[in-house]
């Protein structure tokens, strides 16, 4: 069967390590397309609780070949760290990732920069772990692909390049340039070890394709994200919306079998940037403290809000989405009543969806319409199907699908792997 992808349809953080998981029982590949050590992904399994940041959520089936595509930006050393952690927890197979040699390695200097950056006057509130200054690079033809890490004297000349450019940078907001010895000190003990791991990802999940294997995108943050179409400037450097998957990966569009939004059954948000629906009262500190609403890599409180139905129905079409799963739907138990954005009222009029004249700063001067929805009381997180959830929280998944405009094939109700109503398979 062609590829599926699952992105995230809001601003990240919507449990896609869960998901993941759970339709990775299935799946025979899985493949992060974009992002960094900033994408923490939660996964709990038998009440432990697992954390992956650059290793793909299918990483905790023993039967799944795991992949790290060239879209990605990866830290070497965490990259390191990770396996060795997951190895110690008894997932000894995590040795066996494959890495793209064309992905593109975050080292000790753009770590530096974006910690830097982020004490200045009108920060993004980034994760400080190097991401934005490495896809610069990238950008800029100057970076350091994965593949330099098997020849030392080819690093040794692309970090001496790379430093020459920063170095203007990083004295003008009051840094120290790291030597090129420096650098690569941190590098070379790990070398050895990822240079085994590299390989054409293109080519090998291709093949994988070709032979109609089961093959999953997993994608890192959320739609209005996406450095083209998220909230720019507020927004990470990679391609997050489910498109990026061709170029993250190397494949053509029509592998693209079906495009999974995940939605959480309220929203969240991390750093600076607007957020119409945020709650900054007793119900935003309490979806925080029930939901856990911390970030896995960087533990920062995230900010909590209502849900926000014109963002998902702009997510819906930039995605293509034909397939959602909600989760975090037990995180509302015990709320009396529940609000959520239907619209937003802006000096142009109302309007259903985020348009192009809304998605940048613009978004922070809107004013939302909400609509008040029946909450409930009941226990949810033994409920295995959709009758055995109270009816306002079936009407509550219900109004969700018709903003999206496709089935929730999956509905979360707990942390638990089983905690989960699977309605269809991805793979069926």
């Amino acid at each position: 069967m062609p590829g599926v992808v699952v992105v995230g349809a809001q601003w990240g953080d919507e449990g896609k390590g869960k998901v993941v998981d759970i339709l990775t029982e299935h799946a025979e590949v899985v493949v992060r397309y974009a992002g960094g050590p900033n994408a923490g992904h939660t996964l709990v399994v038998g009440g432990e609780k697992v954390i992956v940041r650059l290793v793909p959520s299918g990483i905790l089936r023993k039967a799944t070949k795991c992949v790290l595509a060239q879209g990605m930006v990866i830290d070497p050393k965490r990259l390191c760290d990770e396996i060795d952690e997951l190895k110690k927890r008894g997932y000894a197979h995590a040795e066996e990732l494959y890495v793209s040699d064309r992905a593109h390695a975050i080292l000790a200097y753009h770590r530096l920069v974006d910690g830097l950056r982020e004490q200045t006057e009108g920060a993004l509130g980034t994760t400080k772990r190097g991401i934005g200054p490495c896809y610069e690079d990238k950008a800029a033809r100057r970076g350091v692909p994965m593949a330099a890490l098997r020849d030392m004297s080819v690093l040794r000349d692309l970090v001496s390049k790379a430093l020459a450019a920063w170095r203007p940078v990083i004295d003008a907001l009051g840094g120290t340039t790291p030597s090129v010895e420096e650098v690569l000190a941190e590098i070379e003990p790990l070398a050895a070890r990822i240079a085994k791991r590299l390989c054409d990802t293109s080519a090998l999940v291709d093949v994988a394709l070709r032979e109609n294997k089961t093959v999953l995108f997993e994608g890192a943050q959320g739609t209005l994200l996406d450095v083209d179409h998220g909230t720019y400037p507020f927004v990470t450097s990679s391609s997050a919306i489910a498109g990026g998957a061709c170029t993250g990966v190397g494949v053509g569009p029509t592998r693209i079998k079906r495009v999974i939004g995940l939605v959480k059954a309220y929203c969240t948000r991390v750093g600076a940037g607007p957020f119409p629906t945020e709650l900054n009262d007793a119900i935003g500190e309490r979806l925080r403290k029930v939901g856990d609403e911390f970030g896995s890599v960087t533990g920062r409180p995230r900010r909590t809000g209502w849900l926000d139905l014109p963002a998902l129905r702009y997510a819906a079409r930039v995605n293509g989405l034909d397939r959602i799963a909600i989760t975090k739907l037990d995180v509302l138990t015990g709320l009396d009543k529940l609000r959520v954005c239907v619209a937003y009222d802006t000096p142009n009029g109302r309007k259903r969806e985020i348009d192009t004249s809304l998605i940048g700063r613009d978004l922070d001067r809107v004013t939302p319409v909400f609509e008040e929805h029946d909450g409930w009381t009941e226990d949810i997180g033994v409920a295995r199907s959709m009758g055995d959830l109270p009816k306002s929280a079936q009407k509550y998944v219900a109004m969700i699908e018709d903003a999206a405009e496709c089935e929730a094939m999956i509905v979360s109700v707990g942390p638990g792997r089983e905690q989960t109503i699977v309605r269809s398979r991805v793979f069926a």
